[in-house]
């Protein structure tokens, strides 16, 4: 199916959030990658997300090192390939910083608009802004400024309050203090009533509970899945049913299943998968290497063995292993056998 439009991107969230089932949220980087997301969501029967981050996009371009110009080539790849599979997927892109909302944002949203008013479709679905270094005050201002030319353009914003510990795509913030880590009540209130300024505009929320990007130990900070129910609860009590949150869970590598489950009962409908999925592609890698040491490697004057120095020979290999990793994520948020058809 062709990547979904607005309306079918909406009901999708509306579904998971009715049904207590989440998306897996897929970083990729190269078109290998764009392919084994597609794959891995087929294989589980599952609708998905795609997105790419700054440093994804960067790295896509090549040495032009231009993170718009290789989110735009994934995307385009994803366009094409999404449509030959009977699943639903949408685009997104990751983490970005107010620093870089001229350079990356605006000039993605700006190709979306180009687009539609050649009467093509959106080039991504949603996009996400993490303004989470500001004040709340602020990040809600800017957020605003965003969710407007979303609004206009058929386009869901993300946004961000609180602070997601570790490192990510070159942004440290392993020695976050605990108290950052953790999205108030009230805190979420305060985001539901500026966003829902912008009328009819659509968002998701990452509230964070203790997230930590990566696989790392954080110390004395503990995921707290219940801060979602209870800053859903007095969104709810305060502006009605209506008001509750999509929401979306970052930095869960590493989680138990429970946790992962206990979120899914207060909102969560998209949770970013990226160390997971990196590491799944990468290991059949070294596999390959080390099982085919003399064939990859020219020694002592011999002339290898191209069938397994071929990159197709071992870039399938981790392909499939992505693939099958993002099936278990499937599993594991209640999402496989649920597409929308």
């Amino acid at each position: 199916m062709p990547v979904v439009d607005f309306k079918k991107y909406c009901a999708m969230l509306d579904k998971a959030q009715k049904e207590n089932y989440a998306y897996p949220a897929v970083n990729i980087t190269t078109t290998d990658t764009v392919n084994a997301a597609i794959e891995g969501f087929a294989k589980a029967k599952s609708d998905g997300i795609i997105q790419v981050s700054t440093g994804g996009g960067a790295h896509a371009s090549g040495n032009l090192k231009d993170m718009v110009l290789g989110s735009i080539s994934l995307a385009d790849h994803c366009h094409r390939v999404a449509a030959e599979y009977d699943i639903n997927i949408a685009l997104h892109t990751d983490h970005c910083q107010p620093g870089k909302v001229d350079s990356f944002l605006k000039p993605l949203i700006a190709e979306t608009a180009r687009r539609r008013a050649a009467g093509q479709p959106n080039l991504f679905n949603s996009h996400m802004l993490d303004a989470s270094e500001l004040p709340l005050k602020e990040n809600m201002k800017l957020s605003v400024e965003l969710l407007k030319l979303c609004q206009e353009n058929d386009i869901i914003l993300e946004v961000e309050a609180g602070v997601v510990g570790g490192e990510e795509d070159g942004v440290d913030n392993e020695n976050t203090p605990a108290e950052k880590l953790y999205t108030s009540p009230e805190d979420m209130v305060e985001v539901y009533e500026a966003l829902s300024q912008v009328k009819g505009a659509k968002y998701m929320f990452a509230a964070t509970f203790g997230n930590v990007h990566g696989v790392y130990k954080p110390g004395n900070v503990k995921l707290t899945p219940i801060i979602l129910k209870n800053g859903q609860d007095a969104v709810i009590a305060k502006h009605g049913k209506d008001a509750e949150f999509w929401l979306v869970f970052h930095g869960g590598s590493g989680s138990t299943e429970a946790e992962l489950r206990e979120t899914l009962e207060y909102g969560v409908v998209k949770m970013n998968i990226d160390t997971d999925t990196q590491y799944a592609f990468t290991r059949p890698v070294v596999e390959h290497m080390m099982h085919n040491y003399e064939g990859v490697l020219k020694i002592e004057g011999e002339v290898g063995n191209k069938k397994v120095y071929d990159p197709r020979s071992w870039l399938k290999k981790a392909r499939d292993n992505m693939a099958d990793r993002i099936a278990k994520a499937c599993d594991d948020l209640r999402s496989t056998g649920k597409t929308m058809g």
